[in-house]
């Protein structure tokens, strides 16, 4: 991936990155896709293979548009590629995780001209959790993350003192590209972070040169040019669209609590410390050494840098709408400081920051003898354990790499050191996700499918009642009829009601008519059904859901 900075033979060196990039993706198709977010997205890209239809976002056959395409095309064609499974489905996560990664090493090593800067930037970003967490996870913002990481490191690469005429103008040419891709991935936020970070940067340096560089006609036709015909068509094809997507889903989801992922202001605090493990410990020292202005350098690289994490962290900090994986695009700028710090750390400095990730994964290693305390009625003892177990070898796994760290730091050989961090984080993250699986059953409809898949008919009507699962049309690979539900479906419903039941009287009807029938419910909706006379067969049944049929 990157070359050799010294301290390695070249072919250990070749094969740890080799080894790292087998295990990233072999791993993405070990678990089920869980509810909501990893079977929303899949059933958008699914339906969007199914129907032909590349413009009109459907999910579960009904208009939804709350997000762009970019990521539903990227999963059609990776469902064409690899066929429908979990593999396919967090293909593009995985991939632009790991492009991230290299995206980061080698613009570091252009930054500072400098290969150990560059390797241990790259080494950083493939070992933070967060980041391989959300890399193996349907979402979107891995996705955004990476076009965010490119429009960052192809400015920087643009904007750095020494970079000629062709580099500039190229650079920024990949900049804009980079932001039509974000735009196109999740919205306004591809042009607002980027745009935001570089006034608040002139405006504290008040530096305004960067603005003569940027490009801004043929950038500006660029990013148009890429991202417009997209918008521009299925306004076209839809009328609501534009005042749905604009106001309600940014404008709205931003300043009001519409959405209900209301949080308090200090919620990503513990997922920023979490999730920059192993290197939480160093995030005072990349701070301070971060701001200073670095006297010869008119582009203030590290503060820029600085100012985009900060921003990234504060505003959606600030948004009425949280969710765990929003400050991911904070985490390549990060990367970029920290590489810098380990290449000019010295390795004693560096052995007192093993404390923090050694006690938490510790604490992780042990939790078995705990897990009664967190026993119930949906998270059963004999689950609790069985995930535990997983936890514990992933947790026994990290602390090994780390004390073989411990003695490379005593060696004075930092990289080998950090390699084995790496490889220690990715060890216990994916194995402990692997465990999750089990756990993970009760939010998937994967085995539910399995079980009720010798009762489905091709002219079976299969319907929701008060809920919607989101794997299960996905496992189903059909849609399924909506039963007096609405939630993120409302703006398709209104335009298109016959799609869904609006009333469970409506649904009986549906029901009695039909000569095949199957329906996803909770226990009390069956019972109320059953006193109403309404004939159903349980074919399916756990803590949160039952299948029936007509008998």
């Amino acid at each position: 991936m990157l070359k050799n900075p010294g301290q390695l033979p070249k072919n250990l060196f070749v094969l740890f990155w080799a080894i790292l990039v087998i295990f990233w993706f072999a791993t993405l198709g070990q678990r089920a896709l869980i509810h909501p977010d990893e079977g929303r997205y899949a059933e958008l890209a699914l339906g969007m293979l199914q129907s032909g239809d590349w413009i009109t976002p459907r999910l579960n056959g009904i208009l939804y548009f709350e997000k762009p395409a970019l990521q539903y095309w990227m999963g059609a064609l990776s469902f064409m590629a690899f066929g429908i499974n979990e593999f396919a489905a967090r293909f593009w996560p995985g991939l632009t995780g790991m492009l991230s990664v290299l995206t980061v090493g080698l613009t570091a090593r252009r930054l500072w001209t400098s290969e150990p800067s560059g390797h241990y930037a790259a080494l950083v970003m493939a070992g933070s959790f967060w980041v391989v967490a959300n890399s193996h996870l349907l979402t979107l913002d891995t996705g955004v993350m990476f076009f965010l990481t490119l429009t960052l490191c192809a400015f920087l690469w643009a904007q750095q003192d020494s970079a000629s005429p062709r580099e500039r103008r190229y650079g920024m040419w990949v900049a804009w590209a980079a932001m039509a891709g974000a735009t196109l991935s999740k919205g306004l936020i591809g042009l607002l972070i980027p745009g935001s970070v570089l006034v608040i940067y002139s405006l504290i340096n008040w530096q305004w040169a960067v603005w003569r560089r940027m490009q801004w006609l043929p950038g500006m036709a660029i990013f148009l040019l890429l991202s417009a015909p997209w918008f521009w068509l299925v306004s076209e094809r839809n009328p609501g669209f534009a005042h749905f997507f604009f106001i309600e889903e940014h404008f709205e989801r931003f300043l009001t609590t519409a959405h209900r992922r209301v949080e308090p202001f200090w919620y990503f605090v513990p997922i920023l410390l979490v999730g920059f493990l192993p290197w939480t410990s160093l995030l005072p020292r990349l701070i301070r050494e971060a701001w200073p202005r670095r006297q010869g350098s008119a582009f203030q690289v590290e503060r820029f840098l600085l100012i985009w994490a900060i921003f990234v962290f504060a505003f959606f900090s600030r948004s009425n709408s949280k969710l765990p994986s929003y400050i991911l695009p904070m985490f390549p700028a990060l990367a970029l400081l920290l590489g810098q710090t380990l290449a000019r750390a010295r390795p004693a400095e560096l052995k007192k920051h093993l404390l923090v990730p050694v006690v938490i994964w510790a604490m992780v290693a042990c939790a078995y003898p705990f897990t009664d305390r967190f026993a119930s009625s949906g998270a059963t003892l004999p689950l609790l354990q069985h995930l535990a177990i997983y936890l514990a070898v992933g947790g026994a796994g990290f602390l090994l790499c780390a004390a073989l760290a411990w003695h490379f730091l005593s060696s004075e050989r930092t990289l080998p050191a950090v390699m084995l961090l790496v490889a220690g984080s990715l060890w216990g993250v994916l194995i402990g996700s692997a465990g999750y699986d089990e756990f993970g059953q009760i939010k998937s409809s994967k085995r539910v499918v399995e079980q009720v898949r010798p009762y489905l008919r091709p002219d079976m009507e299969i319907f929701s009642v008060r809920n919607y699962e989101q794997t299960f049309p996905f496992y189903l690979q059909r849609p399924v009829i909506l039963v007096d539900y609405r939630d993120e479906f409302a703006f398709g419903q209104r335009v298109e009601p016959n799609k869904s039941i609006p009333t469970v009287g409506e649904f009986i009807e549906r029901w009695q008519a039909a000569p095949h029938a199957m329906a996803m419910l909770d226990e009390r909706i069956f019972h109320d059904l059953q006193q109403q006379g309404v004939s159903m067969k349980p074919v399916y049944q756990d803590v949160r859901r039952m299948v029936v049929i007509k008998p």
